[in-house]
């Protein structure tokens, strides 16, 4: 849906009244605008409107000199945006945010109907990702039991009205507000300033303000909300499999208590070996008696798990932050409404070192795609390894031959917030040039482009079975998560069998599409009432194109 056309009368008419720094650009082009000295005496004249803006400067495009709305096609807008981002950069600047309408072509241009018009920010400093303790967490529990709620909370700080109104704080679809249920992972973002304080949101349903705490905060702390239902627990293996959580966040709520879906989850966070709270939730609605059962029976189900719970309302924070581990986990108790317990939360984030650091070349899984009006195919996901900065060649694939297919980043995004470059467990979203939204798949990955990726339908792993009702033999078919990937596989185990309980190696084998698999990376496998975890141990790459 385009923004309100207003934003874009409104900049058309304060560039005719003040024209400082305004600017109104028909169309850039990298032939015209960046051959023979161009590119320096353009960046001069941006670096001019931004000082003339006090730090910020409009480039209107798509219209006349003189402000008369023109339109450009969808193809020379994304070329647009390319060269201004380019002229930004040499002038020490950024853009910040893009707008877009469409609007009829004007005479000549072909073969589109309608064009595109667009009003970009640009600001003063480069957008750098500075911050080395952005933390990513991962929450999971049962429908109903308020993961969403929590966490629109926390993100905004206003308490919750008592019938889940904070939820509606999160990416999230108009179904899935209709209904008061997630269908799709959900993320949410706040952050902390150079003194621990919080920093949030004052109106999230503008993206400005998710942009706004990107480029304020000096700690990030990003949510990964995944689903309750018991229909979508697929949906919810992806969220704490496929992106680069540093810590795990399981809520049971106090009227409901633990049940097989909170049992199911907590095996699923600590089958990834991942560092988990454990918040029980709505204490507001029953009374103390109640909470400390549910706590009890929080411990135990711990206990059962092998791991050590540690109450941080008995033992404190900083025993919290010196103790959770794969081994330790802390439990809070919290109210939405009444927001018990938040500012522990707070506390912790604020505090928790991050946990995955990942060096090296960059890569990332693909866990969504989309269109962009006037930017193109967006490839979004959690960045695993390296670092990625616009205008960088890559690679995305396998595509379902098996070949990878040269792309080059146009832009990047981090919770709508426009950053030049981004890091390893930043969420982000990549609009890249040379492919179509429609050529792109889940659980394909983004790489270097003089990288030498080889994909494969099939490796060999260590697996171990966490349930199931008889018997895993030949042929057995479970879905593997393995990062962003969820595709149906053959388990062939070398012993002919596995039993509930053990622990053997077994090939797997893709069933439909191949993949980029890399020895030592970890998956969940899951059919019906089953499941196990495994390991890839080695990689067998002579048959990735078939």
């Amino acid at each position: 849906m385009s923004p309100d056309r207003a934003v874009l009368e409104r900049a058309i008419a304060r560039g005719e009244e003040e024209g400082g720094s305004v600017e109104f650009k028909e169309r850039l082009t990298k032939d015209v605008h960046l051959a023979d000295g161009r590119l320096e005496s353009l960046a001069a004249q941006l670096r001019h409107r931004v000082l003339s803006g006090d730090g910020e400067a409009t480039y209107v495009v798509g219209v006349t000199d003189d402000g008369g709305i023109a339109g450009i096609s969808p193809e020379a807008f994304s070329e647009s945006m390319d060269v201004l981002s380019l002229l930004a950069e040499e002038a020490g600047a950024h853009i910040d945010d893009v707008q877009t309408w469409g609007v009829p072509l004007g005479e000549g241009e072909e073969p589109a109907d309608t064009g595109i018009v667009g009003v970009a920010t640009v600001r003063e400093g480069a957008m750098l990702d500075t911050d080395d303790e952005h933390i990513v967490v991962g929450t999971a529990g049962h429908v109903d039991h308020g993961k969403s709620t929590l966490v629109g909370s926390l993100v905004t700080g206003h308490p919750d009205d008592g019938e889940g109104g904070t939820r509606s704080f999160l990416d999230v679809q108009p179904h899935e507000v209709e209904r008061g249920l997630s269908a799709d992972l959900s993320y949410g973002v706040y952050g902390f300033d150079a003194d621990g304080t919080p920093v949030r949101m004052d109106n999230p349903d503008r993206k400005d303000d998710r942009a706004a705490i990107v480029r304020e905060a000096d700690r990030l702390v990003s949510f990964v909300d995944t689903v309750g239902h018991e229909p979508w627990l697929r949906t919810t293996i992806r969220g704490l499999v496929g992106q680069k959580l540093d810590y795990g966040m399981l809520v049971v709520a106090a009227d409901d208590g633990p049940t097989k879906t909170t049992r199911e989850h907590l095996g699923i966070l600590l089958a990834t070996e991942l560092p988990t709270i454990v918040a029980i939730t709505k204490t507001d609605v029953v009374t103390d008696e109640r909470v400390e059962e549910v706590e009890r029976e929080v411990e135990r189900l711990l206990r059962g798990a092998e791991r050590t719970p540690l109450s941080v309302e008995r033992h404190g924070v900083e025993a919290a932050i010196e103790e959770i581990s794969e081994q330790v986990v802390p439990v809070v108790k919290t109210s939405a409404v009444t927001m018990a317990g938040l500012p522990v939360l707070d506390e912790l984030f604020e505090r928790l070192p991050k946990t995955s650091h990942e060096e090296g070349e960059f890569s990332m899984y693909v866990d969504r795609s989309y269109m962009v009006t006037g930017v193109g195919a967006v490839a979004s996901g959690t960045i695993r390894s390296g670092t990625v900065e616009a205008g960088d060649e890559l690679l995305i694939g396998p595509m379902a031959d098996g070949t990878f297919r040269e792309v080059e980043v146009r832009s990047i995004e981090m919770h709508y917030h426009r950053v030049d470059e981004a890091r390893a467990g930043r969420i982000v979203g990549i609009a890249l040039k040379g492919v179509r939204e429609a050529d792109i798949r889940r659980g394909m990955v983004l790489l270097p482009r003089d990288s030498d990726p080889t994909a494969v339908r099939e490796f060999e792993a260590d697996v171990m079975v966490l349930n199931h009702p008889t018997r895993i033999g030949e042929g057995y078919e479970p879905v593997v998560h393995l990062e962003t990937v969820s595709e149906a596989a053959a388990f062939y185990p070398e012993e002919g069998q596995l039993l509930p309980g053990d622990t053997g190696r077994a090939t797997v084998r893709f069933k439909f599409h191949p993949y980029l698999v890399e020895e030592g990376q970890r998956f969940v496998f899951r059919e019906g009432r089953s499941k196990g975890v495994g390991t890839v141990r080695s990689v067998d790459t002579g048959d990735g194109d078939e």
